[in-house]
């Protein structure tokens, strides 16, 4: 088994002097390619800020990211990270984000022609990974034509669109009911099976925590993985 993500030594420290606050404190994780994790903390613990981190949408102010075996960050040394997150990080948010004026199968289709993918093949997989989410029948539908569980479908089908070797979500599930919460997250975890991605999920959704391979929890910018907590919780 292959490892998706290595994070070692991440700090970040948000303004100076006495009104420093300490974001992340040498935070450290592995995660292996077809795993899914959780990550749980009260707010304010550092949660979002390690998945922007992550997700090289920000950078850490020391440490080192290895994503799919590749450096993508190590103590201000970095690759072209716009180019490596459009094609190997996939994201997941709380609101789907769909684009309106685009059909579910376009909304997905995009995410692949960004990254030059011919028109043909995008449309193609776009309409498997569709399939494979119970959304065939919906492909031509608008986003306000959807459910609100349907629309997250197709968020993941589209986080999903370029093979990424790490997909991250933020709450994916706090809009949606007890039920529809469950299937996302078990879509989750398929996904991470299926494409081979290591998955890792912000949420404080406790009914489907024994979907979990493993679980992360945060506070005060310092992570702890808690199998003990899992034990627990899954009971």
């Amino acid at each position: 088994m292959s490892i998706a993500l290595t994070a070692e030594n991440l700090c970040k420290t948000y303004g100076r002097g006495n009104t420093s606050v300490t974001a992340l404190d040498k935070v450290s994780l592995s995660l292996d390619s077809g795993e899914i994790a959780a990550l749980l903390g009260p707010s304010g613990a550092g949660k979002s800020t390690l998945l922007t981190i992550l997700g090289l949408i920000q950078p850490p102010d020391s440490g080192k990211i290895i994503i799919g075996g590749d450096t993508v960050f190590d103590n201000g040394s970095r690759t072209d990270i716009r180019s490596f997150r459009r094609k190997n990080i996939g994201f997941v948010f709380q609101k789907a984000n769909l684009l309106p004026f685009l059909n579910a199968l376009d909304n997905v289709r995009l995410a692949m022609e960004i990254n030059d993918v011919s028109g043909r093949e995008a449309k193609s997989r776009a309409a498997e990974l569709l399939e494979q989410f119970g959304l065939g029948e919906r492909k031509d539908f608008l986003p306000k034509e959807l459910s609100g569980g349907q629309q997250q479908r197709v968020a993941i089908a589209r986080a999903l669109a370029n093979h990424p070797r790490l997909l991250l979500a933020d709450e994916p599930t706090a809009a949606l009911d007890s039920a529809m919460g469950r299937k996302v997250m078990e879509l989750l975890k398929e996904a991470a099976r299926k494409h081979d991605a290591g998955v890792l999920v912000v949420t404080h959704d406790h009914r489907a925590i024994d979907v979990f391979d493993r679980i992360w929890v945060m506070e005060d910018g310092r992570i702890e993985e808690k199998n003990e907590s899992m034990t627990r919780l899954k009971k």
